[in-house]
């Protein structure tokens, strides 16, 4: 896209990953992320935990990114971060450091919406990745977010369907929890659910109009119907873990997958990307690729590194707008609710 080498400092601190990464010209030299084991023993994150962590991580995080991409700071076109969504604390830590180095450097700042970012990274140059062609639908599916996004352009998106309540992450970690399993439980879920019967129980799948979501609903179906089974069986849970497992994923993939067969009805694009740190589901995963057979769908998933929180994905927004002069001032403020 240019023969000028740009290099891009993308920093990413919006829930409980310290995460900092080094791109040039669309190509990642490094993607360094420190998380916070912390929180497992509370059963989730914890803000104010989160914030301090991110505090003592950063420096030494961005240092190693620098150090990996075989660069000095001296060489950095514009330092990008995440204004939001996410935790405040968490941001503020991020937007904080990134306002500074840029201005000690005398570079341009960048802003980044984290929800771009993880359908954006989808543009990250790697060999054996394919891009989605304009338009396409992206699904993205985290702890906080679950959106059906209509994706015109780079920044040219229109959320089509979302939740109305719970994200799909929490579903999963609210159903491991009534399960007794730790946090996070989404991939304990996966991993248990490769040993389970998908058909073994039935739950009901929450009806909500449109392109939007509730998991709500599901999740309190998986406490009424564990509870009643092990008043009946107090080694329910033990004796079917991995069928119950099974059956929660494949009730949760089908919720997914009937809104994305409407999605590509009613918009008629069949080009379908998913991004956020749920798509690291392996039945998921499979699910979009059986449905490029079954509808006639082309389906694009990140590699593994660049779904779950990471700065690879600020670093790619951030030279996308930087090509644009898409440059943010030393007064913007971090957004805890900043929308698509």
């Amino acid at each position: 896209m240019t023969s000028q080498n740009i290099y891009i400092l993308g920093i990413e601190s919006s829930c409980d990953d310290t995460a900092a990464s080094v791109i040039l010209n669309g190509k990642i030299l490094s993607n360094i992320v420190a998380s916070q084991k912390i929180h497992e023993e509370y059963g989730g994150v914890v803000p104010e935990l989160a914030s301090r962590a991110h505090q003592q991580n950063i420096v030494p995080v961005v240092d190693q990114a620098l150090k990996k991409a075989g660069i000095t700071k001296a060489q950095l076109s514009a330092v990008a971060f995440t204004k939001g969504p996410g935790l405040m604390g968490s941001l503020l830590v991020g937007t904080s450091f990134a306002k500074s180095l840029a201005y000690g450097l005398n570079i341009p700042l960048i802003d980044v919406n984290h929800m771009q970012a993880h359908i954006l990274a989808h543009f990250i140059e790697e060999d054996g990745f394919n891009k989605p062609p304009f338009p396409f639908l992206a699904m993205t599916i985290s702890g906080g977010h679950t959106q059906i996004v209509k994706v015109n352009h780079y920044f040219d998106m229109d959320v089509i369907g979302e939740t109305i309540d719970d994200a799909v992450g929490e579903a999963f970690d609210k159903s491991g929890k009534i399960l007794g399993l730790g946090y996070p439980a989404g991939p304990q879920i996966d991993k248990l659910a490769k040993l389970g019967n998908p058909k073994a129980f039935k739950f009901t799948k929450p009806r909500v109009d449109g392109l939007n979501f509730s998991f709500s609903g599901f999740k309190t179906a998986v406490l009424y119907f564990i509870q009643k089974q092990v008043k009946l069986n107090p080694n329910f849970i033990t004796e079917n873990l991995n069928d119950i497992c099974a059956s929660i994923q494949y009730t949760i993939i089908g919720i997914l997958t009937d809104k994305l067969k409407l999605a590509v009805k009613q918009t008629g694009i069949s080009h379908i990307a998913i991004g956020g740190g749920v798509s690291a589901n392996s039945g998921i995963r499979q699910a979009l690729k059986d449905g490029e057979a079954k509808h006639g769908w082309t389906t694009y998933v990140p590699k593994f590194e660049f779904t779950t929180d990471n700065a690879a994905m600020i670093a790619i927004v951030g030279y996308l707008k930087f090509l644009d002069g898409d440059f943010a001032e030393q007064n913007v403020m971090a957004n805890s609710r900043l929308k698509i």
